[in-house]
């Protein structure tokens, strides 16, 4: 079964930068921003370099994101939170950034501005999903679906 709802998928769909949670070696948290996107079931981002955000996911795939979503609630913005479990691949970096940057930076960028298809990507599966909602909405947290 599918854990992001329609709703959820509409918030990752928007270029809005999202936070990915990491944890070091030492079992401290590493909070990195990045560019996502959906691919099917997987939440997707890239990188330019081998950073250490790539290194926690191989050492440990647990990892969460959070990203602002439409709307307020009680004056605060709303926002959606997965947890799951992340993977890293190698190959395709450059066609997802180029893919990403056209979301968050305009149909006409080209970017990155070097191939290298040994750059890694991480996927995301989502496990657990929490949001704030709007008002109209409902304010409860929904830990099973959004």
């Amino acid at each position: 079964m599918a854990l992001l709802s329609d709703d959820a998928r509409r918030v990752l769909e928007l270029p809005r930068l999202a936070h990915l949670v990491t944890l070091n070696a030492n079992g401290s948290p590493r909070v990195s921003v990045v560019w996502v996107a959906l691919d099917g079931d997987e939440i997707v981002s890239a990188h330019l370099a081998r950073h250490q955000k790539v290194r926690n996911i191989r050492n440990d795939p647990r990892v969460a994101l959070s990203i602002e979503a439409e709307g307020k609630t009680n004056g605060f913005d709303n926002y959606l939170v997965v947890y799951g479990r992340a993977r890293i691949t190698v190959g395709g970096a450059p066609d997802l950034l180029q893919r990403l940057a056209e979301t968050y930076l305009g149909p006409e960028v080209k970017y990155p501005p070097m191939p290298d298809p040994q750059r890694p990507s991480n996927r995301a599966t989502a496990r657990r999903i929490s949001r704030r909602r709007s008002e109209t909405q409902g304010s409860r947290r929904n830990r099973s679906g959004v």
